[in-house]
């Protein structure tokens, strides 16, 4: 979803300098193709990191912001990422972050940062000798 919220637009702001700070270079925000989109792409020489954002002003009981992330969203990272790797015919390592993000609601201040690198894993179908010839080097599929 394209960011419109001053919270949302704040969380992901502070998500990308907190891959930055990683030595990653954001190369994409809120990247969409169809009705796939990932908040975040940041790259390093060796990794590509596709992170979902979550930013909330409060915890909802227990909940936060980062558990909102479920397995039809796992599901649709994964597909977008599959998408954005074909499309720029990238081998670099994949990696899928979550990123939360709490935000004082009227100072907008950062309460809390979280991030879950590696936040969980596609699963990889078998790459053999002749599927790196003009072709994507990785094939993702949710579970």
């Amino acid at each position: 979803m394209f960011v419109t919220n001053p919270i949302g637009i704040k969380g992901e702001e502070e998500a990308a300098k907190m891959l930055e700070k990683k030595g990653f270079k954001v190369v994409e925000h809120n990247w969409r193709m169809g009705h796939l989109e990932i908040d975040l792409i940041a790259e390093s020489k060796k990794e590509i990191v596709f992170a979902e954002v979550k930013a909330r002003t409060s915890l909802y009981g227990e909940i936060r912001p980062e558990e909102y992330v479920d397995e039809n969203k796992k599901r649709r990272m994964i597909a977008a990422g599959n998408a954005y790797i074909k499309l720029h015919r990238s081998d670099k390592q994949l990696r899928f972050d979550i990123i939360g993000i709490l935000i004082h609601p009227e100072t907008l201040e950062i309460a809390e940062r979280s991030h879950i690198e590696n936040a969980f894993q596609p699963s990889i179908k078998s790459v053999n000798s002749g599927f790196y010839k003009g072709r994507s080097a990785y094939k993702h599929r949710a579970r």
